[in-house]
């Protein structure tokens, strides 16, 4: 039995159709990968699947005890809450439990002496052990741990972009759902993160749908693809690399029948030109049959369309950084930077969120000075320069009128010419699509044409800045091929390793305080170095605890001496009154409900038996190594 049945769903933003009539069902652990080019209503899907937005026509059925749990791109956070309060933020009673232990346990902890935090731990400890919630909260934190999360009682206001995003992730994965809906999971984390992330959910027991830009995250995660396509839903079994292969197939058997139908339609057509005469039911036939083939739609194809543009010309000086040093509030961005680019390079920027790796962007374009070193940029140097921002975007123009501003037409290498339409649909911008006015694209369309307005502008080097946080997963296909034929140098910020493979042929490495290592080679070969290099270092560790373990025993005779012997007779049989001690004060202490004095007595009592306790079984491990 299906999960979930969607039937004939229906969705528009204003008189745009996103999708018309899908219907699909989602099965018990199924791990989807929701494809499509920004605009064609990808994360409206999720937001009626999560029950967020309703759809204009259609039915979903499930069970009465059906639950979902969604991640949205940019997750909110209540004000003043801590990671845990924010992970465990649910009517659940279980997470009620958690919750309440935790603010009572941190209340005792600052403040020791307030006996009435002390009565309200002794009750959460109670109510923790009636629903036997104690596992759950350690699965919680041992999550939030591996998502790098370990101050848990940091506010998470505070919190950088990337962390917030995990703390978001930690929450959704620890909601019992039927259905696990994540837009973008691996935006804004790092690589590390992004692994940790592969391995959870490849073997996670409820049913995924996901949408993101990561191909390899979507080839290693999925075992199903569906593809949003003009308004219509596509699905695939496999991963994304299946994906590729069955929708080549789908698109040439549609090429065919477009052929056919065209072949047809002329066929048709030069009929009506040679004048029949008189108005018979054949001919009526005939006309009614030529405008429904008219009028049905085409199942254009992206296709290799030849992307080998032109550029302005590139003199032999690109750009040289020399000794370039930047500090902020007392931080190290570089320290002593010098690289001389050159005019074919291809080169991709890592390392941690914040660490400066769009600083090094703008000192390069020379839009942010260095705070001693220089910058020098050749006097031919055209750079096109794609910011996290859509610097410059008119939205009241239309679509084509934005992009003829950056030039009517832009020249191929090999001569001749393509114009900004053309252009515009190598990107994906349908005829009708550019005729549209940019405020009612959506936010991945708006990146789209503006990431294409650069490009028209012919530059000779490009830096790019995330592209891959905005873009779909076509776009950057697209991207990527134009890239492959682009004459002048290519320096790119990203965290998606699939596509700094497919750009970059060498890495700068922010390694932290102003440290910029430089890597020959592509992110996953640097990626394989480092991982050896941890593997190595953690043998070599293993064989010096070993020889060091060997060193102290050898030469060590260690034979008890009279009182050693007689305080092993002894010591086991004491262990043994201790922990009967602690569990008799435990027992008091349940009993003397609101008495606080005697509580709190009763509660020093246990602590100090607790470290007598800790110190025998100490001294038991050492007289029993003698033995």
């Amino acid at each position: 039995m299906s999960l979930l049945q969607a039937e004939n769903i229906t969705k528009s933003y204003g008189e745009k159709t996103l999708f018309d009539e899908i219907s699909f069902s989602l099965e018990e652990r199924q791990r989807i990968g929701l494809i499509g080019v920004n605009g064609t209503g990808k994360s409206s899907l999720l937001k009626i699947l999560a029950g967020l937005e309703s759809a204009d026509s259609g039915s979903l059925f499930h069970a009465n005890s059906f639950q979902v749990e969604y991640l949205p791109q940019d997750p909110v956070f209540h004000e003043g809450k801590t990671i845990l309060e924010t992970v465990f933020d649910s009517d659940i009673p279980l997470f009620n439990a958690v919750r309440n232990y935790e603010v009572a346990l941190q209340n005792v902890t600052d403040n020791p002496e307030n006996t009435g935090y002390q009565e309200r731990l002794l009750t959460a400890q109670e109510e923790m052990d009636r629903l036997d919630a104690w596992d759950f909260s350690t699965k919680a934190k041992t999550i939030l741990t591996k998502l790098g999360l370990t101050k848990f009682e940091s506010n998470v206001n505070t919190l950088s972009g990337g962390q917030q995003k995990r703390v978001a992730l930690a929450k959704a994965f620890i909601q019992p759902a039927d259905l696990l809906i994540l837009d973008e999971p691996t935006n804004h984390i790092d690589h590390d993160t992004v692994e940790w992330l592969e391995q959870y959910l490849s073997t996670y027991s409820g049913t995924l749908l996901l949408v993101t830009h990561d191909r390899y995250f979507l080839n290693r995660v999925t075992n199903r693809i569906f593809e949003l396509d003009k308004g219509r839903l596509f699905e695939y079994g496999g991963n994304y690399e299946t994906f590729l292969e069955q929708k080549a197939l789908r698109e040439a058997r549609e090429q065919k029948e477009a052929h056919k139908q065209n072949k047809l339609l002329q066929s048709e057509l030069e009929w009506l030109k040679r004048g029949a005469k008189a108005r018979t039911t054949k001919q009526k036939a005939r006309k009614q049959r030529i405008e429904t083939m008219q009028e049905a739609p085409e199942h254009k194809t992206d296709g290799n369309v030849e992307m080998a543009i032109g550029s302005s010309r590139l003199g032999k000086k690109v750009i040289e950084a020399e000794d370039v040093t930047k500090m902020f509030n007392d931080h190290y961005i570089t320290n002593d930077f010098s690289y001389l680019v050159l005019p074919q390079d291809r080169i991709g920027i890592i390392g941690a969120n914040g660490s400066g790796k769009t600083t090094l962007l703008n000192m390069l374009a020379g839009r942010i000075k260095p705070d001693s070193g220089t910058i020098d940029i050749g006097t031919t140097v055209k750079i096109g320069f794609y910011t996290q921002q859509n610097e410059g975007l008119d939205e009241s123009l239309r679509v084509i009128e934005y992009i003829r501003e950056g030039g009517e037409q832009i020249r191929l290498q090999k001569g001749g010419s393509i114009t900004a339409s053309q252009m515009l649909e190598r990107f994906l911008f349908s005829p009708e699509l550019q005729w549209t006015y940019v405020s009612r694209l959506s936010g991945g369309e708006k990146r789209r044409l503006y990431l294409l307005r650069i490009l028209m502008e012919e530059p000779n080097v490009l830096f790019l800045d995330e592209p891959t946080n905005d873009l779909d997963v076509q776009t950057l296909s697209v991207l990527e091929d134009y890239l492959s034929d682009f004459p002048g140098a290519v320096i790119t910020v990203s965290h998606d390793r699939y596509f700094l493979d497919k750009v970059a042929e060498q890495l700068f490495v922010f390694e932290g305080n102003g440290v910029i290592d430089h890597y020959y080679g592509s992110y996953t070969d640097f990626l394989d170095v480092k991982k050896r290099e941890k593997e190595l270092e953690a043998e070599e560790k293993k064989v010096a605890t070993t020889k060091v373990v060997e060193k102290e025993d050898k030469p060590k005779k260690n034979k008890m001496s009279y009182n050693e012997k007689k305080e092993w007779e002894t010591i086991q049989q004491t262990i043994e009154e201790i922990e009967l001690k602690i569990e008799n004060v435990k027992e008091e202490i349940t009993k003397s409900g609101s008495d606080f004095e005697k509580v709190d007595t009763l509660y020093k009592e246990e602590q100090a038996l607790t470290m007598e306790l800790e110190e025998k079984i100490e001294r038991w491990s050492e007289l029993s190594e003698k033995i």
